[in-house]
């Protein structure tokens, strides 16, 4: 098991309401309970529903996904550590908890990240 980034709400989305909050924002809702988005023709894992949204990162490709869907729920992308992703004029940065003052780091810019795709991080 990797690492998990988790979509936290102020009010939790019930699992009903999950498959028509997420459309518009271009994910689907798979019957096995998994949240995928296309990319040049091919269709990918972004998250999994376990009472919340998990995803499991295997690329910033993916941080930038589960930060749209995020985005699209009304919600934070949070890390196991208590890290929080977001998007500051473009570049997703993750801020450690603890806040700025724990300090910030920039991945990348959204858009190119995006466009890149699903490539995985090399070890």
């Amino acid at each position: 098991m990797g690492y998990e980034l988790r979509v936290v709400r102020e009010s939790p989305l019930a699992f009903a309401e999950l498959a028509k909050a997420i459309a518009p924002a271009g994910f689907e809702l798979r019957d096995s309970e998994e949240i995928v988005t296309g990319h040049r023709g091919g269709v990918h894992a972004v998250a999994r529903w376990q009472g919340q949204l998990v995803g499991e990162p295997g690329s910033d490709w993916q941080v930038a996904q589960l930060l749209r869907l995020s985005t699209a729920l009304g919600g934070r992308l949070v890390g196991e550590d208590g890290e929080e992703y977001l998007l500051n004029e473009g570049v997703i940065e993750v801020s450690a908890a603890g806040g700025i003052a724990a300090g910030t780091v920039a991945i990348g810019k959204f858009e190119e990240i995006i466009d890149a795709g699903p490539a995985a991080w090399s070890p």
